[in-house]
């Protein structure tokens, strides 16, 4: 008689994916892409509430552009972090993101800003998000739904990030509750 092979799950992990846009119907959007990573990534455990902020554009940029909504989910995946930032850009491309200059519009914008306690540097893909204790439009969403999430590269809590800006609500215009429902 052969021995039983029994496959072990993945192992699972919590991930937190920012979501941002100023072009279009951004919220409709939003709710069309978190439906796509429930079907394609795992399980969506949280979305914060819709921040509008003013659009952040470098002073050497010189243009205006429309204010941004943001947002974050904390989604439990199996799937390993490029696998993630891949279903990410597919979702991005199939919502009508182009890519083409830094800092422009766009419909839609995905980050994977946290993944476990994972440091990852690798070409095109930086977790935690490298510019993530700088931006209130993030990190005031992320503490929304985990102000306790660690962020193993700088040996702090999200909270304790947010606390540091010295204005934490500096491009923040509007906070929008109840915008999604599973």
């Amino acid at each position: 008689m052969s021995p039983t092979v029994v496959a072990t799950p993945p192992k699972s992990v919590v991930a937190f994916v920012a979501l941002g846009g100023n072009l279009g119907d951004v919220l409709a959007t939003f709710c069309l892409a978190i439906g796509e990573l429930e079907k394609r990534a795992g399980n969506i455990e949280a979305v914060s509430p819709a921040f509008r902020t003013l659009a952040v554009v470098p002073e050497s940029r010189n243009e205006e552009q429309p204010d941004f909504w943001n947002a974050v989910t904390r989604l439990r995946t199996s799937l390993s972090p490029r696998s993630l930032l891949d279903v990410m850009l597919e979702i991005e491309t199939a919502l009508g993101r182009e890519r083409g200059r830094m800092w422009a519009p766009r419909t839609l914008d995905l980050d994977l800003i946290l993944y476990g306690d994972a440091i990852i540097r690798e070409p095109g893909l930086i977790v935690p998000h490298l510019r993530l204790a700088e931006r209130s439009f993030v990190l005031r969403p992320l503490c929304e739904i985990d102000p306790d999430a660690r962020v193993p590269s700088l040996g702090a809590t999200t909270g304790e990030l947010l606390a540091r800006l010295p204005d934490k609500d500096d491009c923040i215009l509007y906070r929008l509750s109840n915008w999604w429902s599973p």
